[in-house]
């Protein structure tokens, strides 16, 4: 296999972003990808660094900033707090039913629009806070909670799934994929699916199904459990309701009965869910419903920033010839079905010790398009999917930040060094068992 200078450079480049990433979480490698992208570029691939900085996806940047932005105020403001007491009730003191009541709640918290980090960390202190009381390991609920935040990270208002939607836009005309907004729910249907059969299945064979024997017919005070908090105010009515408007105008339009319904003048606004984002934020400022300094400050900054430099270096990189030639690598050891195994290996082994969204996802995902050509076919929806689980399986592990999250809540009278042993035994093996199921669900049976 002929390769260039350039693109043996752009290689080493992403490998040691990548390097970086697993072994320092102080770097942002974001700014260091841009910064390799520029020498790389400039020096070995003729490319000026002007035409370089182009490459920076300011479409995804904005979507990121406008969602994390509009949810940073309802996380501020104390409206999602408020929701998750609420929800937690629901159970009215039947201790059976809390496994299932976190795992939905925290599947619904994440699906509108905070994501798997935000909605990890608004879960994890009131589930954890509740396994104390009801006597559930906290290994078992650390398995409910993440499970949930990542099998539901990649709903359409999520920053997880809008990084997905974002280059699979991109690279949408060369897989023929037209029905974006389909995908987008397939996607998270797909992940939904996967993370629910794993991280389930690991709670009922671990012990929560003997535990929720012992429990049939317990009850606990609901006050003492999850005390009932103050009524919502009007500025988180108001917050609530630019919520749901949210999830309608970015739903309404991908329906098949809702084609063509809305003028053109409306669809400009509703063109992505960033700009109806921008637009309610807006609202909610005017209207003294949102704090824009203390939103500004829980965004996600270091994650968008690591998704777009990334992004920029990959695009080096492809022009340079060095995608080209990772994708024969893998293609050298794939067919059709095979492939979705061995993306969800190396997905899950890089992730295990780098970032998901942040660097995995920019650098596998562009791919696709390339590998169905290496191999001479494949469904790039389940090439997809392989990769977005196989990166996130492994976030259980106490070396990502939804699994640290739940360490940090965990009662005082776990064992923290037994807790943090088994929680890094299950988040590394996910990474083989990602690959098993991704060549099951999306090779073997073609979801």
């Amino acid at each position: 296999m002929d390769i260039s200078l350039a693109a043996i450079m752009s290689i080493v480049a992403l490998a040691i972003v990548v390097i970086i990433s697993c072994v320092n979480e102080d770097l942002n490698v974001g700014f260091l990808g841009i910064g390799f992208a520029i020498l790389v570029g400039g020096l070995w691939g003729g490319t000026a660094a002007a035409k370089v900085m182009s490459y920076f996806p300011t479409s995804l940047f904005m979507i990121l900033v406008g969602v994390t932005f509009l949810f940073g105020m309802a996380q501020t403001n104390g409206t999602m707090e408020k929701l998750t007491a609420y929800s937690v009730r629901l159970c009215k003191g039947n201790t059976a039913l809390m496994p299932l009541i976190i795992f939905i709640l925290t599947t619904f918290v994440t699906t509108i629009g905070p994501g798997n980090i935000a909605g990890t960390a608004l879960m994890a202190p009131v589930a954890m806070a509740i396994a104390t009381r009801i006597g559930m390991p906290a290994f078992l609920m650390t398995l409910l909670v993440v499970g949930a935040a990542n099998g539901a990270a990649f709903s359409p208002f999520a920053p997880t799934g809008i990084i997905s939607n974002g280059i699979i836009a991109k690279m949408a005309p060369q897989l023929g994929l037209t029905d974006l907004s389909g995908l987008a729910w397939k996607i998270h249907f797909n992940s939904e699916i996967a993370q629910g059969f794993v991280n389930i299945g690991g709670f009922f064979l671990l012990g929560g199904w003997a535990w929720i024997r012992k429990q049939r017919g317990e009850k606990l005070n609901i006050d003492e459990l999850a005390p009932k908090p103050e009524p919502f105010n009007k500025h988180q009515w108001l917050t609530l309701a630019a919520v749901g408007v949210l999830i309608v105008l970015v739903v309404l339009p991908g329906l098949p009965a809702f084609k063509g319904v809305f003028p053109k003048t409306v669809m400009n606004l509703l063109s992505n869910v960033g700009s109806i984002a921008f637009i309610l934020a807006g609202i909610l400022m005017l209207t003294g419903s949102g704090d824009s300094k203390a939103a500004i400050k829980v965004m996600p900054w270091g994650v968008i920033m690591m998704v777009c430099g990334v992004t920029v270096l990959i695009e080096v990189m492809d022009k340079a010839g060095g995608l080209n030639a990772m994708v024969k690598m893998i293609g050298a050891i794939s067919n059709p079905v095979t492939v979705n195994a061995w993306l969800g290996l190396i997905t899950g082994v890089i992730s295990a010790y780098s970032s998901s969204s942040g660097v995995v996802m920019p650098m596998f995902l562009p791919m696709v398009p390339g590998l169905i050509k290496e191999i001479g076919g494949g469904n790039p929806v389940a090439m997809i999917s392989s990769i977005n689980i196989g990166a996130h399986l492994v976030d259980t592990s106490p070396l990502s930040t939804l699994g640290a999250l739940c360490i940090a809540c965990a009662g005082e009278h776990e064992d923290k060094a037994k807790l943090f042993r088994n929680l890094l035994i299950w988040g590394l093996s996910m990474s083989v068992v990602g690959a098993i199921v991704c060549w099951v669900f999306f090779g073997i049976l073609n979801l």
